[in-house]
């Protein structure tokens, strides 16, 4: 017996309904749902409704069904629809993920959707598995084996979190003109030329750049940022050598901060950058007067990340560098135009990782190293 319901909509209902029809937003099939129970309330007959809101009466008569059964939120969604069971069991899904997260066949540098599929064909009593079927349950697990990051895993011991807490604790100073903190870094550049020349864009059509380039050798740009001002300088050298870093180090003295009292550089480890390289450089007394302005302050290994000029370098590169750049007269007057833009615009970096957030990142590991020292003194 076909039953024909009566819609009666609620004030809230009916502007529940009202916003979602004249938002436009959401899936069509909820949308026109709403149409149906909307134009239902107004009297209007199914046949009349499936004319208009370009549905089947079928829809139209199992959506005013449901609202009267179930409610207005049950009529406007989907209903639980039928459909195959799960190719792999939940045993057969544990086998999938562990095999996945296992080596590679020998051979083979990864795994792939076909040799997954064959592997649990191999494993489980199926005789065939589709590379979807797989694809799905990698992406439920949120798997991808075929992928990797490449990343340098640091070793968080005592030095580390010594190193850390003293470059988080110097950035939350309170900024003194007398003591400026700076972060250094250096980042080396190829200089390619085009072996045929590009063609330029036109309507419709990208630029074209030749595969094959020329290869002009290398330069060297050493970034300056510093800390509590928006300022950075970016230098750009033959080479990274020792006495490269000391000439830096001296025009930080004596060309970019003449009147401070003490210079707080942030730096990692790279060999060339101590103190002796000043020495190997200079006279004796002219390195001593350098390092007199200086104080070092190193990040700890395989954590440059903690340096605030890390992030100015990436901006530069993606800005300004991210393109074939022939010579180094070239590389210099691009970077100075960059430097001098970025300093006009004011631009700063917003650090947020902070001592605290670092404890509360690491607080596994602060126990542990309490222990390990509580140990070391009791022996």
């Amino acid at each position: 017996m076909n039953v024909r319901y009566r819609i009666t909509l609620t004030s809230d209902e009916r502007e529940q309904l009202c916003a979602l029809v004249q938002g436009g937003k959401g899936r069509v099939r909820r949308l026109k749902r709403a149409q149906i129970l909307l134009a239902a309330a107004g009297g209007s007959s199914d046949g009349t409704i499936s004319k208009n809101v370009v549905v089947g009466t079928s829809t139209v008569y199992r959506t005013k069904r449901r609202f009267a059964e179930e409610g207005l939120e049950s009529a406007l969604s989907d209903e639980p629809r039928p459909g195959a069971d799960r190719k792999l069991a939940a045993k057969e899904e544990a086998l999938l993920v562990a095999t996945a997260c296992s080596s590679p066949p020998v051979g083979r540098a990864r795994w792939t959707l076909t040799l997954l599929a064959d592997e649990m064909v191999r494993l489980t009593k199926h005789t065939s598995l589709s590379t979807e079927t797989i694809r799905r349950r990698l992406e439920e697990n949120q798997l991808k084996p075929w992928q990797k990051k490449m990343w340098c895993i640091p070793k968080v011991d005592t030095e580390f979190v010594a190193r850390m807490e003293d470059v988080l604790e110097l950035y939350a100073e309170q900024p003194d003109a007398q003591r400026p903190v700076v972060c250094f870094d250096e980042t080396p550049r190829q200089l390619i030329g085009e072996s045929r020349v590009p063609i330029a864009a036109k309507p419709g059509k990208p630029a074209r750049v030749d595969y094959e380039y020329v290869r002009n050798g290398t330069a060297n740009v050493f970034m300056f940022v510093d800390v509590n001002r928006p300022w950075r300088h970016a230098k750009v050298t033959d080479r990274r050598t020792s006495r490269d870093f000391a000439e830096c180090m001296r025009d930080l003295v004596d060309v970019h901060y003449p009147d401070a009292e003490r210079i707080r550089v942030v730096m990692d480890n790279l060999s060339t950058h101590t103190p002796a390289a000043l020495y190997e450089t200079f006279e004796p007394a002219e390195a001593r007067r350098i390092i007199r302005r200086l104080e070092i302050h190193y990040t700890p290994k395989h954590a440059s990340w903690l340096n605030m000029v890390e992030i100015e370098i990436g901006v530069m590169v993606s800005q300004c560098l991210s393109r074939r750049i022939p010579t180094k007269a070239i590389l210099v007057r691009e970077v100075k135009a960059w430097e001098r833009r970025r300093n006009q615009d004011k631009a700063r970096i917003k650090w947020l990782f902070t001592l605290e957030r670092a404890r509360e990142k690491l607080g596994r590991a602060y126990p542990k190293l309490a222990t390990e020292t509580a140990k070391r003194a009791a022996a």
